[in-house]
């Protein structure tokens, strides 16, 4: 069966509307995966993008698509190689930083969703033409925050978005109250100093917190 924009449009909309925040996650230890995974799901947050930052980022992404609930993606994926090895390695999907057509034919290829990056209409409108109705807001505070989402809705409104980029605990609401938002992803809820020091029961409290978003 031909995997196509439309099947990536049902798997994403399934996977964004399990939780408010995805965490964005940069592990650079295997030996945290299963356990930062297990708090994460614990605390309400099924949905981990682990980022393609560190060495152990696929091996990570193996480890975490092993615990219960836990829906595993692969983020800042750049080409057909990185597509190629997060579908290996247990991936249900990918986050990217921004879209190009080799990107999104290795996706189908492979057929795993892409979350593709947005910062302008013209990118938003880019990715409708093949099809696509999900994508990322990247990278959302900088490139104009909340209130450029707000003037997107108007002119874009079948265009929904997951923002990523700056976001914290303080101002994921303002981005979640917009209507074209359906989600949104956050590193606030694993921080570095907790995960070195195996402090899974503090992730929990603050994945539990972000899940009430």
């Amino acid at each position: 069966m031909t995997f196509t924009a439309e099947s990536a449009n049902q798997q994403l909309e399934q996977i964004c509307s399990k939780a408010p925040i995805v965490p964005v996650l940069v592990v650079e230890d295997v030996a945290h995966a299963e356990p930062l995974a297990r708090a994460l799901v614990a605390g309400g947050l099924p949905v981990l993008e682990v980022t393609l930052r560190t060495k152990a980022a696929l091996d990570v992404i193996r480890a975490m698509s092993s615990v219960e609930g836990g829906i595993v993606g692969a983020g800042t994926v750049l080409c057909r190689d990185d597509v190629k090895a997060s579908k290996e390695a247990g991936a249900r999907f990918a986050v990217s930083p921004g879209a190009t057509d080799a990107l999104i034919e290795a996706c189908e290829e492979f057929s795993l969703p892409l979350l593709a990056g947005v910062a302008t209409a013209s990118e938003g409108m880019a990715l409708l033409e093949r099809g696509y109705r999900f994508a990322k807001f990247f990278p959302a505070e900088a490139a104009g925050g909340a209130a450029l989402l707000k003037a997107l809705n108007g002119p874009l409104p079948q265009l929904k978005f997951c923002p990523t980029g700056g976001l914290t605990p303080d101002n994921a609401r303002s981005y979640l109250g917009l209507p074209n938002v359906v989600c949104a992803g956050g590193s606030w809820v694993a921080p570095k100093a907790l995960m070195q020091a195996g402090q899974w029961r503090e992730i929990e409290i603050l994945a539990r917190e972000a899940a009430g978003f």
